[in-house]
């Protein structure tokens, strides 16, 4: 088949181009606006291949992705373009409603004007809002209650992709995901941003108390479960996917100083890395827990995440170890808050 995948030079975009083109026989648009987030080296390794093609397309920009679309004819459009981080959203949220929002609306009245077969839209836990640390998980079914203007953003174009799917008949799918981890994960997020100060010896900011919890997916895990759903899943179908791995911000970090301490050795001041975390004032509306019901997508589809948390995070730690190439330019351009402000 024919995918569109919007932002494919992001972070999950580009794992599951790279999954795309590496492990089936699909064919690959690939439309990426290449905002501070999106990065070359992230597909560098399926580039050449005769299935991958690259178009710098701004989805707001309603003529040019009518054009390209038009052009390739995609049989399923994949939509992961968006605005993603929280403390950017609070700061500013005109960009998150215009990606976001209209952006949507934007692909899914060009996807019924070329007559896509499928339209999948990939969206996020955050959706549902904050649950207590003794409640049930989030499923399919629980009801929205964003409490961010980038959760709220998220939900309004979950809504519209529903809506698209009751009036006009398209044929529609939306996955709603945990915390990704892994590989080329653009180092503003928790994960990255503490490894790469860690391997620096530099402060690692934490959030009030560390306390907030989430549920951490491997990118990779993640990428074979949106294409799984996108073969697969039933037509007007929401799964929920996640990796069964709830930790607290304060054991993800902890975890992540032991591991950079095992693989890199001493830090540049000779401390454990334990002790350059610093509690900083929590975000506003920081929500307390997230957490993934995945039963559906089992019980339909069989998936299971293969990376265990445990090793998953090793991997991660080491390919940032291995890959100083591609994180150490975002960090000197100035893409990063090197301060450490924007922990999570």
């Amino acid at each position: 088949m024919k995918f569109l995948v919007t932002g494919g030079r992001g972070f999950i975009g580009s794992a599951v181009v790279r999954h795309l083109i590496g492990d089936t026989d699909h064919q690959v648009l690939n439309l990426d606006k290449l905002t501070y987030a999106s990065t070359e080296g992230s597909v560098a390794s399926v580039a050449g291949s005769d299935r991958y093609r690259f178009e710098r397309v701004d989805i707001c920009d309603r003529g040019a992705l009518q054009a390209v679309m038009e052009g390739f004819g995609p049989d399923v459009v994949m939509h992961l373009a968006a605005e993603s981080h929280v403390d950017r959203s609070i700061d500013g949220p005109a960009e998150f409603i215009e990606t976001n929002v209209v952006g949507t609306f934007n692909l899914l009245e060009a996807a019924r004007e070329v007559d896509v077969g499928r339209f999948h839209h990939v969206s996020t836990d955050e959706v549902y809002g904050s649950l207590a640390f003794d409640a049930e998980a989030f499923t399919e079914a629980h009801p929205y209650d964003p409490r961010s203007p980038y959760s709220a953003s998220k939900a309004a174009s979950d809504h519209l992709v529903r809506a698209w799917g009751e009036t006009y008949g398209l044929d529609v799918v939306v996955t709603n995901c945990s915390n990704n981890y892994g590989p080329f994960h653009f180092p503003e997020k928790l994960i990255p941003l503490v490894t790469v100060r860690a391997l620096e010896g530099m402060e690692l900011p934490v959030y009030g108390r560390g306390e907030n919890v989430r549920d951490w997916l491997f990118v990779e895990d993640h990428a074979r479960a949106l294409v799984l759903v996108a073969e697969q899943g039933r037509e007007g179908e929401t799964y929920n996917v996640g990796g069964r791995a709830e930790r607290t911000n304060l054991q993800v970090v902890e975890t992540i100083c032991d591991l950079v301490d095992e693989l890199a050795g001493a830090s540049p001041g000779g401390v454990p890395r334990r002790e350059l975390i610093r509690f900083v004032p929590d975000r506003p509306g920081h929500d307390l827990r997230y957490a993934i019901d995945q039963s559906k997508i089992h019980v339909e589809l069989g998936w299971e995440p293969t990376r265990s948390f445990e090793r998953g995070l090793r991997e991660t730690v080491q390919w940032y170890l291995d890959n100083e190439w591609w994180w150490r330019p975002l960090t000197e351009q100035g893409a990063v808050d090197r301060r450490g402000l924007r922990p999570a």
